[in-house]
């Protein structure tokens, strides 16, 4: 069995390799569910797993980053459309992004991998990696619209993303608030408007990206 530590999605499909990981994420998920990231520990997820806890402490290092690999897992649930319009795109990516949030379970993920960024470095690394490639991933949307002439030629395709995340991290972090689709037609009304508008343009003549702190949990 390969136990050295790859970054999220890099496994292989198929294969041994492959069926511990996913044994490993459902595991951590159902004890997550049960317990919460309090009572999340290796040895619980070694036994529910059925996977070695050598082997989990050898790929994985601790509760925190199986947390934040679980976190990138289940990101993949959001899907990246392409509608033929940034309109489209960005009202169906803002509705994937709230029913995303509104599962329980999600939100309480989101929640845990970011209290143990603040008190772990190496997560908070892995969790800037983890929200840049998918600003960057969903940055597409951004990039076809201005190869179609929809947005201004310097739009920052990071920065509508970031901005079109921003409001959901506001409601489930700070006021602690229901996801609903108000919330994501109105994100995607707006943000579309200012992206038409030239507000997230870098002034460079050519579509840039601004770097990404990964604070907002734009999925």
């Amino acid at each position: 069995m390969t136990t050295a530590h790859q970054p999220p999605g890099s496994t292989r499909p198929g294969g041994r390799t492959a069926r511990t990981r996913q044994a490993v994420l459902a595991a951590v998920s159902e004890e997550l569910a049960e317990g919460g990231l309090a009572r999340l520990t290796m040895e619980r997820v070694a036994q529910r797993s059925g996977v070695h806890l050598a082997t989990l402490y050898r790929r994985w290092r601790s509760v925190e980053k199986l947390v934040c690999e679980l976190l990138s897992e289940l990101s993949h649930e959001v899907p990246l459309p392409d509608t033929g319009s940034l309109a489209g795109d960005l009202r169906a990516h803002a509705g994937a992004i709230g029913r995303f949030y509104a599962e329980a379970r999600n939100r309480g993920l989101v929640e845990a991998v970011l209290a143990a960024a603040a008190r772990d470095p190496q997560v908070a690394t892995a969790l800037r990696d983890f929200f840049d490639e998918r600003l960057t991933l969903a940055g597409a949307m951004v990039r076809r619209a201005v190869q179609r002439g929809e947005l201004p030629a310097d739009t920052d395709p990071k920065a509508v993303v970031a901005a079109l995340g921003a409001p959901f991290a506001y409601r489930i972090l700070i006021v602690r608030g229901p996801v609903d689709p108000a919330l994501a037609e109105s994100t995607a009304t707006a943000v579309w408007a200012a992206a038409r508008a030239g507000a997230y343009a870098t002034g460079d003549g050519g579509a840039g990206e601004a770097p990404s702190d990964g604070a907002a949990p734009a999925t």
